[in-house]
């Protein structure tokens, strides 16, 4: 009988590592886990000594101001164990400085989630309870996000996220990036009106999960309505075209789009809810259309883009609906087949992508015999999502720089609307702020 040498697939069939390996490994792992704290640590050491003559006298203002040094605030931290969160007694700035001292002992991390207090824990839900198998931090991802308004998921599932992330590296790009948030967003609190007024238009402050439920509103009580979105460049063009404002006035909702209106809102001394820009928008609004057999019709982009987009819009979503496409392409004379090709498909949403103020001039123009129930401009969304162009990373429109990733990607076309028309919308906004009206 021959000999055979059976090969066993997978684990069992390799040869057992030497113990010392096994060892390193174990030994890799182990340090690998302790970077986050050993750079916490370090971090919050240097800072303590080079801040240490400022530390001292904000303590000795505390004194003679209150009579003590310290306040005392009790959080949860990790394994739900209690601290004494540390912070300066008195009014005068740099309050929040002895935090130093809870990153220092471990209390804190720079980055991680929000530290609660012992009632907010008596609300947990029970599947929120991971939170507690990391050090909280400083910087909490949710409210960089909320900063910003980019916090479109609640705060649960981003901690959740992070959760599984967290790394060194993104503890310290999640800490830099608190910082240049907290420049950008603010750290005052500020009036959030439902409504937002930048020269006649009036745009709709609200959320991401809003804005999904009042398009959905709209297609279920069979209603046609046009949505638009605004971004700074989109204000600077209705400025001074009379007829892409009047369009603006009249369209049934306009959403904020991007950080310069973020900082507008600021100038305003107001606060803007949330970013809602058609492109993280749209596959949320995908999402919606799959559940619901809602179907879509993408026009515009290139020849081909429009139907690469909802390729993979499709992949995401299987049972997404894509009731047509058509590129943004097409003659004067051959718009009438156009618009029957839509209304023939049975789409009750038409997203359409000339760019502004094209698609909303065009969708005025034959909004009478469109026939879905809700028509949207999105610009050139189209491009990300058929992957010919592709978006910033989340880490750059976490720190609100998504503009200069354009620039960057096509300088030659965007360098008007940016090194120009930013500072122009900021100025405008100023002068709207100095004259009291809504121009």
């Amino acid at each position: 009988m021959s000999n055979l040498n059976a090969m066993i697939p997978g684990p069992l069939g390799q040869k057992r590592k030497p113990a010392y390996l096994r060892s390193l490994v174990h030994w890799l792992f182990f340090v690998k886990s302790l970077l986050p704290r050993i750079f916490d640590f370090i971090t919050s050491l240097l800072f303590i000594f080079f801040l240490f003559p400022l530390l001292l006298l904000r303590g000795l203002c505390g004194f003679f101001q209150t009579g003590s040094v310290l306040k005392r605030e009790i959080y949860v931290g990790r394994f739900q164990q209690e601290f004494e969160r540390l912070s300066f007694a008195g009014s005068l700035p740099g309050k929040d400085l002895p935090v130093l001292l809870n990153v220092l002992r471990g209390d804190l991390a720079w980055a991680g989630p929000r530290p609660m207090t012992p009632s907010e824990l008596l609300l947990l839900p029970p599947n929120a309870f991971f939170r507690f198998g990391i050090t909280p931090g400083i910087i909490s991802p949710y409210l960089l996000r909320k900063k910003i308004g980019l916090a479109y998921e609640d705060e649960l599932t981003t901690d959740h996220e992070f959760y599984y992330s967290a790394t060194v590296k993104e503890n310290i790009g999640l800490s830099l990036r608190g910082v240049i948030g907290t420049f950008l967003g603010g750290k005052e609190a500020r009036p959030m009106p439902p409504m937002l007024h930048f020269w006649g238009i009036d745009i709709v402050n609200t959320t991401m999960i809003e804005a999904l439920d009042w398009i959905e509103q709209q297609i279920q009580q069979k209603l046609k309505v046009m949505l638009a979105f605004v971004n700074p460049d989109c204000l600077n063009i209705a400025y001074s075209n009379t007829d892409y404002r009047g369009i603006l006035q009249a369209a049934d909702r306009v959403l904020p789009d991007g950080i310069g209106i973020n900082i507008g809102c600021r100038i305003l001394n107001e606060s803007l809810m949330a970013n809602i820009n058609g492109t993280d928008l749209f596959p949320r609004l995908c999402e919606r259309a799959a559940k619901n057999r809602y179907g879509l019709f993408l026009l515009g982009g290139l020849p081909g883009v429009a139907e690469l987009a909802a390729q993979a819009m499709q992949l995401r979503y299987p049972d997404l609906v894509i009731a047509g496409t058509h590129d943004g392409y097409f003659k004067k004379d051959q718009e009438s087949q156009v618009i029957e090709s839509i209304n023939k498909s049975g789409a009750v949403i038409l997203c359409v992508g000339f760019g502004a103020p094209k698609q909303e001039l065009w969708l005025a123009r034959n909004r009478e015999i469109l026939q879905p129930n809700v028509c949207l401009g999105v610009g050139g969304l189209f491009d990300y999502y058929s992957g010919r162009i592709p978006r910033a990373p989340i880490w750059v429109r976490e720190i609100g720089l998504e503009w200069t990733w354009r620039l960057l990607q096509e300088p030659g076309r965007m360098w008007k609307r940016y090194i120009i028309g930013n500072p122009l919308f900021l100025y405008r906004v100023w002068l709207q702020r100095q004259q009291g009206t809504k121009l």
